[in-house]
C-alpha cells in the first residue's frame, strides 16, 4: 500500500506528538538524557518542532550549558516567532550567557509581541538597572508598577520587588529634579516673579511633587495656564496676515499631491506590541495622512522645497524652535467619512493653529464644549490638551494646515525656561549625568 506524502506527514506529526509526551514524562521522573533522545528522535520527524526545541532549551538551561540553551531557545523562537515564552527563555540562555545585548534583544522581541507581557517588562526593567542605564530603567520599572496594579494577587517576593522599583523610580526622579534645577538656576534667577513661580510649578508638576487639577497633558504640563478651549485671536496678530496667503498655500499643496509621489504617509504609527486602542482603527491608515513640513522641529526638504511660500509663511511666525520637539507643521488629510477619534495632546505649552484649506461640506471640530466648521481661509487656534475630536461626513476629502506655536499665555521668560529645560534635560539624558 502506497502512503501519500500528506498521509506520511501527518504520521510523522503523530509520532513527534507521541514522543514529545513520552519526553515530558522522562523529564518529570528526572530522566532528563532520555527526554533528550526522545526530543531528538521528535525533531528528526518533524524538524523544528516548537515544543521539542524549548524543551531541549530547558534542559540545557537546568545543566546550566546555556551556549546550547540558546541555541534551542533561538531556533524555537523563529519556528514560532509570535511566542513570548520562548523568546523569555532565550532571554535567560542570554544572561547566563552574560550577554547584555543578546538578553536585551530577546526581552524586546517579548515586549514587542505584547507591551503588556509583565514579566518581559520586570526583566527588561532589572537588566537596564543592572547595566546603569537609570533613566531607561527608570521608565521600565514605571511600566511594571504600572502594569501591577491589575494584578490580582501579588506574592511576597513580589511585592518586595515592587517596593524596590518604587524606590529606584523615586530616587531617580529626585536626582533628575536636582539636575534640571541646577540647570535652569541661572535663567530662574534671571526670570521676573510670575515666572518663577509659574515655572516652580511646572517643575513641581513635572517631578511628581504636587497635583495640578487642568488640562490633560500626556507630556509636559505647565500649571497656571488659562485652560481655553480655542484661544482668542487678539493673541495671534499674525493670522490675519497668514489667512490672506490661503489660496498660495492651498496652491502649493495641490501641486504637491498631483505630482503622484507626494510623502503623505499615515498620522498614526503605533509601536508593535502596542495593544488595541482607539487609535488602532487608524494605525498605518491614510484615512488621516500628514504631509510634514518639520516634524518635531526637523525640516522636510521634500515637501518644503515644493511649497516655498508655504514655508516663507510659517517661517514670519513666532513658532517654537525646540530641537527634536518643535515646530511640527504638516497638512493634515482627512479622508471622506473618517473620525478622528477624542484624544488629548502632549504639552499646554503650546497652541495649534489650523488654516483650513480645502473643506467640503460636513466637516467637523470640536475642542471641549465647542464645535466648530471649518471655514476655508478662516484660522483659529487652540488648546490640544482638552479633549478633541474631528470628523468628515462628507465624500470628498478636506486638508488643514496644522503647525503649533508658544502658548500666547507664556512670557518669553517662561519660553526661555522651557527651552533651557528641554536643553538641559537632553543633554542630561545623553551623557547619563543623573
Amino acid at each position: 500500500m502506497t502512503v501519500s506524502k500528506q498521509d506520511k506527514a501527518y504520521q510523522d506529526r503523530a509520532r513527534a506528538a507521541a514522543l514529545l509526551q513520552q519526553a515530558a514524562s522522562a523529564r518529570q521522573r528526572g530522566r532528563d538524557d532520555d527526554a533528550s533522545a526522545l526530543l531528538r528522535d521528535a525533531l528528526r520527524l518533524y524538524p523544528g518542532e516548537p515544543q521539542a526545541l524549548n524543551m531541549l532549551g530547558m534542559i540545557a538551561l537546568g545543566q546550566q550549558d546555556f551556549a546550547e540553551a540558546r541555541r534551542h531557545f533561538r531556533a524555537a523562537a523563529a519556528a514560532d516567532p509570535r511566542e513570548p515564552a520562548l523568546w523569555l527563555n532565550a532571554a535567560s540562555a542570554e544572561r547566563g550567557l552574560g550577554d547584555a545585548e543578546g538578553e536585551r534583544d530577546a526581552l524586546q522581541r517579548a515586549i514587542d509581541i505584547d507591551q503588556r507581557n509583565f514579566m518581559a517588562q520586570l526583566r527588561m526593567a532589572q537588566l537596564q538597572q543592572r547595566v546603569d542605564e537609570r533613566q531607561a530603567a527608570a521608565d521600565s520599572w514605571g511600566k511594571v508598577l504600572a502594569l501591577s496594579a491589575v494584578l490580582p494577587e501579588i506574592p511576597a517576593q513580589l511585592a518586595e520587588t515592587l517596593a524596590g522599583a518604587r524606590r529606584f523610580v523615586a530616587d531617580q526622579r529626585a536626582q533628575f529634579a536636582a539636575y534640571i534645577e541646577q540647570g535652569v538656576a541661572e535663567e530662574m534667577d534671571a526670570a521676573d516673579a510670575l515666572a518663577r513661580r509659574r515655572f516652580q510649578a511646572c517643575l513641581e508638576r513635572e517631578f511628581g511633587r504636587r497635583s495640578i487639577y487642568a488640562n490633560q497633558c500626556s507630556g509636559l504640563h505647565y500649571p497656571f495656564l488659562p485652560a481655553d478651549e480655542f484661544f482668542d485671536r487678539a493673541h495671534f496678530p499674525w493670522m490675519a496676515e497668514l489667512e490672506g496667503k490661503t489660496d498660495a498655500i492651498r496652491a502649493e499643496f495641490l501641486a504637491l499631491i498631483d505630482r503622484g509621489d507626494a510623502p503623505v504617509r499615515p498620522y498614526v504609527r503605533l509601536d508593535a506590541g502596542t495593544p488595541d486602542n482607539k487609535w488602532t482603527a487608524l494605525d498605518g491608515s491614510l484615512d488621516w495622512g500628514a504631509a510634514f513640513l518639520w516634524e518635531y522641529g526637523v525640516r522636510n526638504p521634500a515637501v518644503c522645497d515644493a511649497c516655498p511660500q508655504t514655508v516663507a509663511a510659517l517661517e514670519a511666525l513666532p513658532r517654537a524652535d525646540i530641537p527634536g520637539r518643535a515646530p511640527s507643521a504638516f497638512f493634515s488629510l482627512l479622508k471622506p467619512h473618517s473620525r478622528i477619534p477624542p484624544h488629548t495632546g502632549v504639552t499646554n505649552t503650546r497652541a495649534i493653529i489650523h488654516l483650513p484649506l480645502v473643506v467640503p461640506p460636513g466637516c467637523f471640530f470640536r475642542v471641549g464644549g465647542e464645535t466648530r466648521a471649518w471655514r476655508e481661509g478662516e484660522a483659529w487656534a487652540f488648546d490640544d490638551t482638552i479633549e478633541h475630536e474631528a470628523w468628515n461626513d462628507s465624500d470628498h476629502l478636506r486638508v488643514v494646515l496644522i503647525f503649533d506655536v508658544w502658548n500666547p499665555h507664556l512670557s518669553l521668560a517662561e519660553q526661555r525656561l522651557l527651552k533651557q529645560f528641554y536643553a538641559t534635560a537632553d543633554a542630561g539624558k545623553a551623557q547619563k549625568a543623573f
